[in-house]
């Protein structure tokens, strides 16, 4: 081993050199092994995210066709889609991810996610939240007793630096599957810590804050009366849903006078401001402004930022991931090309100025897709169902060792076959990630003690 700079003089592979191993490993070990040997020897790993941008995929994106894809299984489970080599040797992805293939060795994969809940509602708020809901009912409704959105956690225990920056916003979209989905705000940690909230199109010409809008006759020193910014504010017709449900809240409103006085506020949401050649890059979609609003929203401090995909779980036009029916249609025509186009941007921009390192982006949904393909009179043919048994998460940036995988799926993507991972543990890594233990606890309604993550953080990915 001399002369490789891989291996430190303590005898160890550098994790680094383990992910180039590839898929078949270093002396007879798989890479997920490797990751685990890896990681158990180290005891300088510190967490270096300073920001995190969370991109979910409401509905439920197949793994299947994107990221896991097998192609040595019966037609009936590998579906349409052939895969295609990438930038990172041995890897493969759907063919209908062209863009994705040459930065998917940038991110890290877990493979082996899981967990029980098949219904969107009881799914999605596990997604967001990182706890399980007491039972998976597509009737979940939002109560004080359930858990805060991460968000709201982290800004809870770490706040942006500078207070006139949001700690925790996410857009455009509230998710709604019949009712709408519990987990996307403060839940009992108050009213303080909920996400500003913009359901406004990011792609829309008339893209604009209509708390962040003074009027012109409004002299700056009247931002201190608190009585008159709350009338102004009130006033304003187009107020959003979250934003009235906090009206009358001193924390609210004095949230709302940082932000009214804060340039730094005002120009992160200034969209025109890019060059039209970038926006161009990540799609005139709404999910490609959003991630756009999200990289800058990062640039001005914000310390967590949510991008919902769609406010419903499928639907012809803007909906999302859930494709009980026409799977490969949907995908191929509408879901996997704004994808495509999007997250791969996000991830040159991050890293072209100096950001990706200081900031975990996650790409999840609440669940995967069957590996059987059905045929129903209900939803029609050539679909995938709800399957939470396995699925995949992407992380990239934020200190995580690219092109690492971690976990595996078994032969049709049913089930995990290595290092099963729970959106527990999904929740304890983005808390390590940006520095707070997971043990870390907070207090609900009834006064109990709550720790923020039940699982573990997958410490492996990182390096």
């Amino acid at each position: 081993m001399q002369g490789c700079p891989d291996f430190q003089a303590t005898g160890r592979w550098t994790r680094r050199a383990l992910v180039r191993a590839g898929f078949g490993g270093v002396l007879g070990l798989g890479l997920p092994s490797l990751l685990r040997a890896a990681e158990a020897r180290r005891t300088d790993l510190k967490p270096r995210a300073k920001h995190v941008i969370f991109l979910h995929q409401f509905g439920g994106p197949s793994h299947l066709d994107t990221f896991d894809m097998k192609p040595d299984a019966p037609s009936g489970i590998r579906g349409e889609f052939a895969p295609i080599a990438t930038n990172q040797p041995g890897l493969r992805v759907s063919e209908h991810l062209p863009r994705f293939a040459t930065v998917i060795d940038r991110f890290a994969q877990v493979r082996s996610v899981h967990h029980r809940m098949r219904n969107h509602n009881s799914a999605t708020y596990y997604s967001l939240t990182g706890h399980a809901p007491p039972l998976d009912d597509i009737r979940l409704r939002d109560t004080q007793e359930l858990y805060p959105a991460y968000g709201s956690t982290v800004s809870r225990l770490r706040p942006s630096d500078d207070p006139a920056i949001p700690s925790f916003i996410s857009f455009p979209h509230v998710l709604r599957d019949g009712s709408v989905t519990p987990g996307q705000h403060a839940s009992f940690l108050g009213k303080a810590f909920d996400p500003f909230f913009v359901g406004q199109d990011p792609n829309g010409s008339n893209f604009r804050l209509p708390e962040l809008s003074l009027p012109s006759s409004l002299p700056t020193a009247r931002l201190d009366d608190r009585r008159g910014l709350q009338r102004m504010i009130d006033r304003q017709a187009d107020l959003l849903e979250w934003s009235e449900a906090a009206r009358g809240l001193d924390a609210f409103y004095s949230r709302a006078l940082t932000m009214l006085s804060s340039p730094a506020v005002k120009r992160a949401f200034d969209l025109s401001s890019e060059p039209a050649r970038l926006r161009d890059e990540y799609g005139r979609t709404t999910y490609g402004q959003s991630c756009l609003l999200a990289r800058r929203l990062v640039e001005a401090g914000v310390r967590f930022v949510t991008v919902y995909y769609s406010s419903a779980i499928g639907g012809p036009v803007n909906g999302g991931w859930d494709t009980h029916g026409e799977n490969f249609k949907t995908l191929k025509n509408r879901l996997l090309p704004i994808t495509d186009r999007t997250v791969p941007t996000l991830i040159r921009d991050m890293q072209a100025r100096g950001l990706l390192e200081e900031t975990l982006i996650v790409w999840m949904g609440e669940f995967g897709r069957s590996p059987k393909v059905t045929n129903t009179k209900l939803f029609g043919p050539n679909g995938r169902d709800h399957w939470p048994d396995c699925y995949t998460v992407l992380f990239a940036g934020g200190g995580t060792v690219p092109g690492a995988i971690y976990g595996s799926s078994d032969r049709i993507g049913g089930h995990p076959a290595t290092d099963p991972v729970t959106p527990d543990d999904i929740a304890a890594t983005m808390f390590w990630a940006l520095g707070i233990d997971p043990a870390t606890e907070v207090v609900d309604t009834l006064g109990r003690p709550l720790p923020i993550a039940a699982g573990k953080p997958i410490e492996a990915i990182f390096g």
